[in-house]
C-alpha cells in the first residue's frame, strides 16, 4: 500500500510540476522582428 502511495504522490507532484511549467511558458523575451502587418483597405469592385 506504501508504495502505491508514494507511486500516486509521484506523479501527482510531477503533473503539477508540468502544469505549472507549461502554465508559466518560456517567459523570454518577444521577437524584435515580425508582428502585425498593416492590412491594405480592401478595393472596391472586387
Amino acid at each position: 500500500m506504501k508504495a502505491l502511495r508514494r507511486i500516486f504522490v509521484a506523479l501527482t507532484m510531477a503533473g503539477a510540476i508540468a502544469g505549472a511549467l507549461r502554465f508559466r511558458g518560456k517567459g523570454g523575451v518577444p521577437p524584435q522582428q515580425g508582428g502585425w502587418r498593416e492590412v491594405p483597405p480592401p478595393t472596391p469592385g472586387s
